[in-house]
C-alpha cells in the first residue's frame, strides 16, 4: 500500500488526516481522556502530549537553522505575529463600538468567539504547510515566535479582561527555548544537526494526532452555520493582512496565506477566559463550538488555498529544489569547463 504517497498528494496531509483521525477517535469516545487507565498509558501519552511532541519537533527543526538565519526567522515571525494580534485587536474593537449587544451578534457569534478564533494561527498546520509547499526551512521556524499567540493571554488582553492584560516575559522565553537548543546543538556540531534533522518530518503526524483528539467533530456539527461562517472569516480577512504583511517584509506571501487559520487549542479559550470574567460565562459554551468548527473549517480551507498558491506562484518545494539543484550544478559545471579549456 502507496499509504505516504496517497498522504502527500494532499496538502499538509501529514497534518490533515492525523488531525482528523484524532478528531474522530474523541468523538467516538468522549469520555476516552477521563479514563484513568487511557492516561496512564503510552496511548493515552501520544494523544495528549501534543506539547511534548512540538517541543521536540522546534528542537528537530531548530537544528537545521543556522545562525546567520535567525535574524530572517525573527523578522518573519514577529510580523506574521503582530498582523494576527493587531488583526484581531482591530476587530474587537469594532466589535465594541458597532455591535449593540457584544455577546448575541450575527448568527449568535459573540465577541469572545471571534477573537478567541482570530488571534491564534494553526501552528501544526502552518508548519506542515510550509515544510511541504515553503521555500526555506526558517518559514517554518518562524512559528516558533508565532506560538505566543496560543493560550488565553491575548484574547483577554484583547477583550479587556480585567488584571490580565499582561503576557509574562517568561513565556517569550519557554517559547523559544527548544528552538534556541536545537540551533545550538546543530551550529556546534554538525554530525549533531544531521541527527536531529531526521525527526522533524516524523514528529508532524505525532503532534498532529494530539491536536485533532482535543475536537469533537459532534461539536463541530452543533456549531451550525456560525461556526463556518467564522472559519470563512478568518480565511479571509487575515489572510489578505497576512499576505500583504509577509510580502512587505521579503516574503512571498506563501506564510502569510499558511498563517489564516485557528488553532486547534483555541476552542479551549473561550471557557478559560469566561473563568476570569464572569460576563462571558453565559455564551463560552456556544463560544467553544464555534471556534472549534472555525479550527475544522480552516484547516480545510487553508491548505487548499496555500497549495493553489504556490502552485499558481511557481513556489512548490520541488520546483524550488529543482531550481537550486540547476543552480548548484551551473556553479560546477562553469569552473570545470575553464579548467577543460
Amino acid at each position: 500500500m502507496k499509504i505516504k504517497a496517497v498522504v502527500d498528494k494532499v496538502p499538509g496531509g501529514m497534518m490533515i488526516f492525523p488531525l482528523l483521525i484524532g478528531a474522530i477517535i474523541r468523538t467516538i469516545w468522549p469520555g476516552l481522556p477521563d479514563d484513568t487507565v487511557f492516561k496512564s498509558s503510552f496511548t493515552g501519552g501520544l494523544l495528549t502530549g501534543s506539547t511534548s511532541l512540538l517541543a521536540a519537533f522546534y528542537i528537530c527543526l531548530g537544528s537545521t537553522i543556522e545562525f546567520r538565519a535567525a535574524g530572517y526567522v525573527l523578522k518573519k515571525g514577529v510580523s506574521l505575529w503582530l498582523s494576527k494580534i493587531v488583526t484581531a485587536a482591530i476587530i474587537g474593537f469594532l466589535i465594541k463600538f458597532l455591535a449593540p449587544d457584544q455577546n448575541h451578534m450575527f448568527l449568535g457569534l459573540s465577541a469572545l468567539a471571534i477573537v478567541a478564533a482570530f488571534s491564534d494561527s494553526n501552528g501544526g498546520l502552518y508548519m506542515a504547510l510550509m515544510g511541504q509547499l515553503g521555500k526555506r526551512q526558517e518559514d517554518v521556524a518562524a512559528y516558533s515566535i508565532m506560538s505566543l499567540e496560543s493560550g488565553p493571554f491575548f484574547t483577554m488582553l484583547i477583550l479587556g479582561v480585567a488584571g490580565l492584560a499582561a503576557f509574562p516575559l517568561r513565556a517569550f522565553i519557554f517559547a523559544l527555548l527548544p528552538l534556541i537548543i536545537g540551533m545550538v546543538l546543530g551550529n556546534l556540531d554538525k554530525n549533531m544537526r544531521e541527527f536531529l534533522s531526521k525527526g522533524k518530518d516524523v514528529l508532524i503526524p505525532l503532534f498532529a494526532i494530539g491536536l485533532g483528539f482535543g475536537i469533537n467533530l459532534k461539536d463541530v456539527f452543533q456549531a451550525g452555520f456560525a461556526g463556518i461562517i467564522l472559519g470563512f472569516g478568518v480565511v479571509v480577512v487575515t489572510g489578505v493582512v497576512l499576505y500583504l504583511v509577509d510580502r512587505l517584509v521579503g516574503g512571498t506571501g506563501l506564510a502569510g496565506v499558511a498563517a489564516a487559520s485557528t488553532a486547534g487549542n483555541a476552542a479551549a479559550v473561550p471557557m478559560a477566559v469566561a473563568a476570569v470574567y464572569t460576563g462571558y460565562q453565559s455564551v463560552a459554551g456556544q463560544a467553544t463550538v464555534q471556534v472549534a468548527a472555525a479550527v475544522i473549517v480552516t484547516s480545510i480551507c487553508v491548505p487548499i488555498i496555500t497549495a493553489f498558491f504556490a502552485k499558481r506562484s511557481g513556489l512548490t518545494r520541488g520546483e524550488t529544489s529543482v531550481q537550486q539543484e540547476a543552480e548548484q550544478q551551473s556553479h560546477v559545471d562553469v569552473p570545470a569547463k575553464e579548467a577543460h579549456n
